[in-house]
């Protein structure tokens, strides 16, 4: 009987940031100028300002393009975020391995850096200054 109820405890507290953090995060894209069409290198996009929904596990190129403008090219990455990890380490101490291998293949420990991306677009023809 209690190794039952323990491994049902332990099946409870595994995967402490999948169940607290979640899987996906919003990703926030702004333009100067505003209304830019901004795409991933994982399909989705929107006209900025605006926010997609993202995997934590997943890394990407945003592309923001605007007519009159030179398209900008940003690569948003991921690590681990300081909640993640807090969430990581309760996972070592309650959960043990199997919680600490649940976080990581969901990607719940991660955070996408930059959130938002900011980009500020130069018009068409306008070379960025020599060094």
């Amino acid at each position: 009987m209690r190794v039952t109820l323990l491994l049902v405890l332990c099946v409870c507290l595994c995967g402490c940031a999948t169940i607290v953090r979640g899987t996906t995060s919003t990703v926030g894209f702004d333009s100067v100028p505003s209304g830019a069409e901004v795409r991933t290198s994982l399909g989705p996009g929107c006209v900025t300002p605006c926010s997609l929904v993202i995997s934590k596990k997943d890394e990407f190129i945003a592309t923001f393009t605007k007519p009159g403008y030179a398209p900008e090219q940003v690569e948003v990455k991921h690590e681990v975020s300081q909640a993640g990890a807090g969430a990581t380490t309760a996972n070592v101490l309650l959960g043990g391995v199997i919680g600490l291998g649940v976080d990581a293949a969901s990607g719940a420990v991660w955070e996408h850096v930059p959130n938002p991306v900011k980009v500020t677009l130069r018009p068409d023809g306008m070379r960025e200054p020599r060094r």
